[in-house]
């Protein structure tokens, strides 16, 4: 699998020049599929689902010029034939992953079977937040928000063996500081990194660097 995970999308060049790095072609040669779901849990989703759409948050997706832009919906899967919207995951160069709430996101990533596709898909996963904490183990109780009712765990994917820390030491979330996540990092039984804006965790064929900018740790 190819992955960038991110913090808070492409943010800079040196992001931008990884995200190419996996493409390999131009980003207007691209056809990208946008997951806007794990928005849709928080206060004003529906409203964040548009701005990530048009490009009205600081954190670059859609907006990056790609050659043509889709919106699949993953909560709407279950309730169509697969024959429907395959083809076009199929022919994605990049999915394109919002934040919002992580385990949301992953109830429908297991319940579209979007999920099961992934390991095979021949594209480039890039996550914004809950759309990389999804692709980890665990995403610590720190960050358990919504929870389906028959579920009590932490558990996401576990495509990668480590666990995200988003938006580290960010002005507007003081419960994100560097401090927050070493204690969160100790509730853990995996490796873990706390990224923030600026970096992102570039994953290809199993070798995992980071990419920054900005300010990072890894936790063991």
């Amino acid at each position: 699998m190819k992955l960038l995970l991110t913090s808070a999308g492409i943010k800079n060049e040196s992001i931008k020049r990884a995200l190419l790095e996996l493409l390999d072609k131009p980003i207007e040669e691209c056809n990208a599929l946008c997951i806007p779901t794990a928005i849709y849990a928080l206060n004003g989703g529906t409203k964040h689902a548009w701005n990530f759409f048009n490009g009205d948050f600081s954190t670059p997706m859609c907006e990056l010029g790609w050659k043509s832009v889709g919106v699949l919906e993953l909560s709407a899967l279950p309730s169509i034939d697969e024959s429907v919207w395959r083809p076009a995951f199929d022919k994605a160069d990049v999915l394109l992953v919002n934040g919002g709430d992580p385990l949301f996101l992953y109830h429908w990533m297991k319940q579209s079977e979007v999920a099961s596709l992934l390991p095979s898909w021949k594209g480039v996963y890039v996550g914004l937040s809950a759309g990389s904490m999804v692709m980890t183990p665990r995403i610590g109780e720190a960050f358990v928000g919504w929870r389906a009712s028959d579920e009590q765990s932490d558990e996401t994917l576990g495509f990668v063996d480590f666990s995200i820390f988003p938006h580290l030491d960010h002005d507007m979330l003081p419960g994100n500081t560097s401090r927050d996540a070493a204690e969160w990092a100790e509730t853990l039984q995996s490796p873990a990194y706390a990224i923030d804006d600026e970096t992102a965790i570039r994953v290809k064929d199993g070798k995992v660097d980071v990419i920054s900018e900005g300010n990072w740790k890894k936790f063991f």
